[in-house]
């Protein structure tokens, strides 16, 4: 099962817009891409652009294999070929109805039923989760769970 997240970037009026992910939602992973591979807005916008995901990369990439059991190869070999890139739903599978969802504010992005357990979003340049309860910089958590685990 995934672990669901929405990853959004907030605009000059305080609109949202956003996207879902449905694999590796938590901080450690999707939270770690964002803050090293997403840190331009023109990039990030790109990235929205790109409607719901699968899975988020380390690049946008281009359009591949969504499925990898028929892939010649298998797993290992589409792994080679596009695992650094996000895995879309529209643009790798063709899906409809996937397109970037617009919000009036941030309470309403953190409204969407998507099933996510974390939220995301790019706001003055850094990135920011929201999990349960507040709002956290994606680097100070992650930072202070390296320290734990460095203790």
């Amino acid at each position: 099962m995934g672990t669901r997240s929405r990853i959004g970037i907030r605009n000059a009026d305080d609109t949202v817009d956003s996207i879902y992910c449905h694999w590796d939602g938590y901080p450690e992973h999707n939270g770690r891409l964002l803050v090293e591979h997403y840190t331009d807005e023109a990039k990030v916008r790109e990235l929205i652009a790109l409607g719901d995901l699968s899975s988020l990369a380390e690049e946008i990439g281009v359009k591949h294999p969504f499925d990898t059991h028929d892939f010649p190869g298998g797993d290992e070999a589409h792994g080679k070929l596009y695992g650094h890139m996000c895995t879309a739903y529209g643009r790798d599978r063709g899906e409809t109805n996937v397109d970037p969802k617009h919000s009036h504010s941030v309470d309403a992005f953190l409204r969407i039923s998507c099933g996510a357990e974390y939220y995301y979003i790019f706001h003055y340049g850094r990135w920011m989760v929201h999990s349960g309860s507040n709002w956290v910089l994606v680097e100070d958590l992650l930072r202070a769970e390296a320290e734990d685990e460095a203790a």
